[in-house]
């Protein structure tokens, strides 16, 4: 305690006060004088006492600081009494709290990156293996017709590899916070149709129906090309949910609270194991495309939930898979 300049200085003052009120005290009369001299006495050790609990209450807070920094898992807690030293510790409670919910937070982020790393490189991989594969073979190849097949698989291998790659810069850019959505208001139909836009072609080819009903009146705020690529992404999965000769129902939902548009198809839905796990990140279900990498649904989740809305799905009570994406008001 002594190591305090300010307590040192303390001690100094209090014993010269002690001494003159002891001395002044036997000059009036002795028992005057011994009165003062105990009166002291008991005075300083009731503040020295006091104090020596105060520096056992500091080092404890000290020790808690201590473990803090160095990333214990203990957490030093007693009974709090009223006082500047229990405000301290409370604080010093909820900081060492914190920083170990942040810790944990940067532990289980870690662990994430590690996980889509490796299975970034694992989608990479297949189709690079597949690429040298066929350039094996189109070297050898010896006829025309050989090779303009070999040359179309080898496009659909890089046009593959290039949509992850895209799909992955846009999740990056996502989770790094660096993208700025505008805020505008967007009539439902203009959106749904803006989905389903490039997406035409493919559904005349597999005699895929679609069916809308949108009210004129329906109206979403956000980004409308984000929120364009979030429904096509749904879209490509009731794609491949339909199949042939399959079909597609879109509504439309206007409600007081929210504005909710629905995405059907008349496929075999999902499997009871698969409804967890659709909005992951590189999940592919049963009945997912051979050249599909499970980036998609993941990437409509994260771009939906950005703009403050949510994205659900389910398996629809008359068959079919179906997808709710709601849009608070």
């Amino acid at each position: 305690m002594l190591r305090n300049k300010e307590l040192r200085r303390a001690a100094v003052v209090l014993c010269m006060l002690a001494a003159a009120l002891t001395v002044a005290g036997f000059v009036v009369h002795p028992a005057a004088g011994v009165a003062a001299m105990v009166s002291a006495a008991v005075l300083s050790a009731f503040f020295w006492i006091v104090t020596w609990e105060r520096y056992q209450r500091i080092a404890k807070l000290s020790e808690q600081i201590d473990l803090v920094l160095h990333n214990s898992d203990r957490l030093f807690i007693e009974d709090a009494e009223e006082g500047e030293l229990s405000i301290l510790q409370s604080e010093i409670v909820k900081m060492t709290l914190r920083i170990r919910q942040q810790n944990d937070a940067l532990r289980r982020e870690r662990t994430h990156l590690a996980d889509s790393l490796a299975d970034i490189a694992h989608q990479l991989r297949t189709p690079l293996t597949s690429a040298h594969i066929v350039l094996s073979l189109l070297r050898e190849a010896a006829g025309q017709d050989e090779r303009d097949a070999l040359l179309r698989e080898l496009g659909e291998l890089l046009a593959g590899m290039n949509h992850l790659i895209t799909a992955l810069l846009k999740l990056s850019r996502l989770d790094a916070g660096i993208v700025t959505f505008r805020q505008e208001s967007v009539a439902a139909r203009r959106l749904v149709s803006s989905a389903l836009r490039p997406l035409r072609i493919p559904m005349e080819l597999h005699n895929i129906m679609v069916r809308t009903d949108i009210p004129e009146t329906a109206v979403v705020s956000g980004d409308a090309a984000w929120l364009a690529e979030a429904l096509q992404n749904i879209l490509k999965n009731c794609m491949e949910g339909a199949g042939d000769g399959g079909e597609i129902t879109i509504c439309c939902a206007d409600t007081p609270l929210y504005l909710e548009i629905s995405i059907r198809d008349n496929g075999p839905g999902f499997a009871k194991e698969e409804l967890p796990r659709l909005f992951e990140r590189f999940y592919r279900g049963r009945n997912a495309s051979p050249s599909g990498c499970g980036i998609g649904l993941a990437l409509c989740r994260t771009i939906i939930s950005r703009q403050g809305g949510t994205v659900a799905a389910k398996n629809h009570p008359q068959g079919g898979a179906v997808f709710y994406v709601r849009f608070p008001k």
